[in-house]
């Protein structure tokens, strides 16, 4: 009967991933599909929306993110992209 509560969502691979939608304990998870769907399509560009909040989320994706070898560089967005509540991150091409 809830059994469709257990059925994963799927996504449109974009250029940008919002988090707040997500559990915190999926995120890893998330994060390794999302940079494989993305460099698969050639997307190596995206914009990853951790929010403002504490903090603590876009710290632990910051950590994830920068110990994957298909990332090439991690940086917080521009105030017009979300500022402090958003990363740019570009991936290696071919990874």
């Amino acid at each position: 009967m809830d059994d469709y509560i257990n059925d994963p969502i799927h996504l449109p691979i974009e250029d940008e991933l919002d988090l707040h939608t997500f559990k915190p304990k999926e995120v890893p998870d998330l994060l390794d599909d999302y940079i494989g769907a993305c460099i698969d399509i050639g997307i190596l560009e995206v914009r990853i929306i951790p929010g403002k909040g504490t903090g603590a989320l876009k710290k632990r994706v910051v950590g994830i993110l920068e110990k994957d070898v298909r990332v090439e560089l991690v940086k917080e967005a521009p105030p017009e992209a979300g500022g402090w509540g958003a990363l740019i991150v570009k991936l290696k091409q071919g990874s």
